[in-house]
């Protein structure tokens, strides 16, 4: 009895799979199975979550100066020989998206992201739940506190280095099932852990590991989000991993990770 076919596989589970094998295998692989794969691979389905590479040539560095073999094992050099085409990081942004339909849910964006591709992101992207800007950008990390109420869905924000009152109080005005925030590095004095209280205090998830506090401040944000069940807040400046105080705390948080950096 003969086997079954690739191309004979359930359309709607194949959708299903090929929404969690990610994006190399999408773009490079799975299209050139058969003509049933591919057909499958373009379903907005598929791309409802968008990891893009960290490393995308950026907009305006020519070909010659750009060796993306040595930071991302070759993937864009290997897209850029399949498609003919050599993209841009705005463009490469703007044509997954496009794949999407308006369905993306979760999008982790490359490294020198532009104010144009988060734009497009925010305008193509209604549905988001969450949003990861890996890279520190000043310029554009400025700026994403302006599309923060196109998305009424989001529940979950990774920022680096991010000044976050600005943003704390745009997310309590548009984003009511928010729950999640991880802001590595930052600096968190009282001004800041007061918005976080104030604005965010039914957060469950928070991440500031790396940060600079003022001891303080963390006093705030641990005696005001009562709800947290994750608190990540090791390898920071402004405690000491022995505090009574801080410990006793944080001691009612399912999950904790409590240590100043030496």
């Amino acid at each position: 009895m003969e086997g079954r076919k690739w191309e004979d596989i359930n359309k709607d589970i194949l959708v299903n799979v090929l929404g969690i094998v990610g994006m190399e295998s999408l773009l490079l692989d799975v299209p050139f199975v058969c003509n049933s794969w591919y057909k499958a691979s373009c379903e907005p389905q598929c791309w409802e979550h968008l990891f893009f590479p960290t490393f995308i040539k950026p907009d305006g560095i020519d070909d010659i100066c750009w060796e993306p073999e040595i930071l991302d094992g070759g993937f864009i050099e290997r897209l850029a020989m399949t498609y003919q085409e050599n993209l841009s990081v705005t463009a490469f942004v703007k044509f997954r998206v496009n794949r999407s339909c308006g369905n993306a849910t979760i999008i982790k964006l490359p490294g020198g992201y532009t104010e144009e591709a988060l734009e497009y992101v925010a305008n193509e992207c209604p549905r988001l739940k969450g949003l990861v800007v890996g890279s520190y950008n000043e310029f554009i990390n400025s700026i994403i506190v302006k599309f923060i109420s196109k998305w009424k869905n989001l529940e979950m924000l990774k920022l680096v280095k991010y000044h976050l009152k600005e943003i704390i109080l745009e997310i309590r005005l548009h984003c009511n099932n928010f729950n999640w925030l991880s802001a590595p590095f930052t600096y968190i004095g009282k001004d800041e852990a007061s918005a976080l209280v104030s604005s965010l205090s039914e957060l469950k998830y928070l991440d500031l590991h790396g940060g600079d506090f003022e001891k303080e401040a963390l006093v705030m944000i641990l005696q005001g989000c009562k709800q947290l069940v994750h608190l990540d807040i090791s390898k920071s400046f402004g405690f000491d991993d022995d505090d009574a105080e801080i410990l006793e705390l944080a001691s009612h948080i399912l999950r904790s990770s409590v240590k100043a950096r030496s």
